[in-house]
Parts: C-alpha cells; structure tokens; sequence
C-alpha cells in the first residue's frame, strides 16, 4: 500500500509555519520545472475556479464580453501555470457549451497583464447532478419541490444546486480528447454500491430508490498522449458538510471518492459500476490515469468521513510523487489568518484551498494523482506570498478577487 505523502501524525504546525516558508514552492509561476522536464512531460492541473452564478444564464452573460475581472484572473492563473491537460470545477454546464467557448475565445486566448495567451484545441464538458430536480423529497420537508431559484429546491436536487449545471465541470486539454470512448457516471445509483454508507433512517424508501450517488458526475476522459492514453479520472464530490448528525454529505462524499477507488481497484472490485451507456465495470487493469479534482476531503482535518481521500492516497494503483504540490502562500496565510489553522495537524504547505478561519479553517482538499506507469516530476500550487506581484489573483481569506481554491498541477513523463 502507497502511504499518504503529508507528515504522519502528529505534526507540528507551529514548525511548519517557522520552517516551511522558504523552502515550500512560491507558487507565482510554473517554471520551477526545468526546460528539460516540460518538453517530456505533460502538465496535469485542476482548479475549482468558482465560475459559478446564482442564475440560470448568468455566466453565459458574464463571459459574453472581455471585462469580467473575475473570469480574467481566472484565466491569467490558467495561463501562469500553463497546464497540458486541466479539470475546472464549478462552471456552470449549459447544453450548447456556450459558456465554454465564451471564455476559450474571451480570456483564456486573451494575455492579461503580460501573461501569455493560452489554446485548448480540445475540451469536453457533460451535464451534472447539481440543481437537477429529483421530483422527490429527498430531505423530508416541504414535500418535494421542483421549482428552481431556492434553497429547497437545491435540498431535493439530485446535487445541491439551484438550478441545472450550477456548479458543473469542464475539462480543457492541447491533447486530443477521445469523446467516443468517454464514460460518464451521472445516473448511477448510490444503492447499487455494494456495501455503500447510506445513513440509516434518513432518506424515505422511495428516496434511496431514486438518489444518485455523483453530487455532480464522474467523468473518465481519455486523451490521447502521443501513441499513449491517459485517463483522467475527474469529479467533484459533495462537501461532508451542510448536514446534521445523520452525516448524510459526509457519508455521500466517502462514496463518491470510493467510486474512483473501486473504478481503478481491478476487474473484481469495480464489477459493479454502470456508466450512463449501460456499460459494465472499471479501468482495464494495467492502464494509466490522473484523478484530478475538488475532493473536498483533507487527509488529516476538516470533516471528513472516515479518512475519505485516503482510499486515493494510500491505492496501491496510485503513484504518489516524493513530495506533494506545494506551495508558501499556503503557510503564509495559515500563520497570519489564525483561527482554526492553528490546531490543523496537516503541513500548511500543502493546503489548497483559503477557507473561514474560524471553521474550517485552510485545508488540502484539491488534488492531482498520477497513476503506476506515469512517472510525477515537478508539481506545485499556485499560492502566491503577500510580497509577490501576483498575490493579487488570490488574496487575503477576506477579500476573494478569484477563488477560495488554489490551482494544483502535477507533471508526469507519460511513456
């Protein structure tokens, strides 16, 4: 069994904070990767870049012109990492992929205070779970509502969402993508995981007859790297919070990380599985795969059910790299935010994700794994420190001009 790469327990944090600033990744660039190592490589990234809105149509409006400065700060961290292949999370799905083109064409093809345009000939984006009417009542109050625009429309969704596609995912990629031979997981059932950890007495029978497991979806893309195909194995699980004792959003994002767990665990483990065509079972055994994605699990704080992430970090199919993405900005902003960060047993270097200081504080939730048969170089988290010019794109906690998340990317020699 692959061991996780943050310290073991316990770790000292007021360590981390003293030692760690220097020597951790700055994260204001993607050239900590020699030259040498980029032109064998291939950028793998994810990035959860709150492109969400709270309307239907919204983001379509946003991107339609140049001059969203979020979308803008969006697309310049894109550019300064410079990725092969990324996953964004939170983009609102609409059907046409309107919104897709919008910010291919608008921002990401645009330089933004002197970074350098960057071309995604390939993408693939799918619908979602998120704001999906289940037409069931799935949290056992005000019967079931299907109208969109409420939070009680969003409980009885299939995933938390407002209305369909808020919160959705895209994958971007300078590689080609093998769209006939794509697998998505939208419509699989949470029951029809064996041994699945449904909270008992929660949800009614006709509730667990209908409940999908995937919050969002689960995507298999395959790209074609040279002669070789890497599958990249995305998804965003449900925060294991907003809930009460029953944990029925921790529980559900155990599962939904357990899906990738089972899916790369071998012919008999993933028998099980059903994709949205009706095909059967896992990742042919001996194939290559990145799962990349806002987990929302930290290997050692936040709420997590049962160590959740660990079933990915510690998968004998998975190739850990010797040291996880870093970054100083995340050890910065632990020592100065305070809060709950001070009792967090994780290293703050490997933080990605800039989250209220009173609950739950920063934690290590976004995460990029390369496969056995890939071999993980350079890595990083882009987290810039409060002295370096593109502190600007993160922020401080309090102000967000981006995003709560930080972009990940693991490089790996494919071949």
């Amino acid at each position: 069994m692959n061991q996780p790469s943050p310290s073991p327990r316990p770790f000292s944090r007021r360590a981390a904070l003293a030692g760690l600033a220097g020597a951790a990744l700055a994260g204001s660039t993607a050239s900590r990767a020699s030259a040498a190592d980029r032109r064998r490589s291939v950028r793998f990234a994810t990035f959860n870049a709150s492109l969400n809105r709270g309307t239907q149509g919204a983001l379509i409006t946003d991107l339609s012109t140049p001059g969203n400065i979020q979308a803008q700060n969006v697309a310049e961290t894109i550019q300064r990492v410079d990725p092969d292949i990324v996953l964004i999370n939170e983009f609102d799905y609409d059907e046409n992929g309107t919104s897709v083109g919008l910010f291919l064409r608008n921002y990401l093809a645009v330089g933004h205070n002197g970074s350098k345009p960057i071309h995604f000939p390939y993408h693939f984006t799918a619908p979602v779970n998120t704001g999906v009417a289940s037409g069931v009542d799935l949290d056992g109050r005000n019967g079931a509502v299907t109208t969109p625009g409420s939070d009680a429309y969003g409980q009885d969704a299939y995933g938390y969402g407002w209305f369909p596609g808020q919160y959705g995912m895209v994958v971007l990629s300078k590689y080609p993508i093998d769209t006939r031979a794509v697998r998505t997981f939208q419509n699989f059932l949470w029951k029809d995981m064996p041994g699945n950890i449904i909270p008992e007495g929660y949800y009614s029978a006709e509730a667990r007859a209908i409940l999908r497991l995937s919050s969002k979806s689960h995507w298999d893309v395959p790209v074609r790297v040279g002669h070789d195909t890497v599958h990249f194995l995305v998804s965003h699980p449900t925060p294991p919070t907003f809930d009460g004792t029953e944990d029925r959003n921790g529980r559900r994002n155990h599962d939904e990380i357990r899906l990738w767990a089972d899916y790369i665990g071998g012919r008999r483990r993933g028998a099980y599985l059903y994709d949205d065509k009706g095909v059967r079972g896992g990742l042919r055994p001996g194939a290559r795969f990145v799962i990349a994605g806002d987990q929302n699990a930290d290997p050692h704080d936040g709420d997590s059910y049962d160590d959740a992430i660990l079933q990915l970090l510690d998968h004998p199919a998975v190739r850990l790299p010797k040291t996880p993405p870093a970054s100083a900005g995340g050890v910065e902003a632990a020592r100065l935010q305070g809060g709950a960060n001070t009792s967090h047993v994780g290293n703050p270097a490997y933080d990605t994700s800039d989250f209220n200081d009173v609950a739950p504080g920063n934690l290590r939730v976004d995460h990029v794994l390369p496969s056995k048969g890939l071999t993980p170089l350079s890595n990083g988290i882009f987290w810039p420190t409060s002295d370096d010019p593109l502190y600007r794109l993160v922020g401080n906690g309090t102000t967000v001009p981006t995003s709560d998340h930080r972009m990940v990317w693991q490089d790996v020699r494919v071949g």
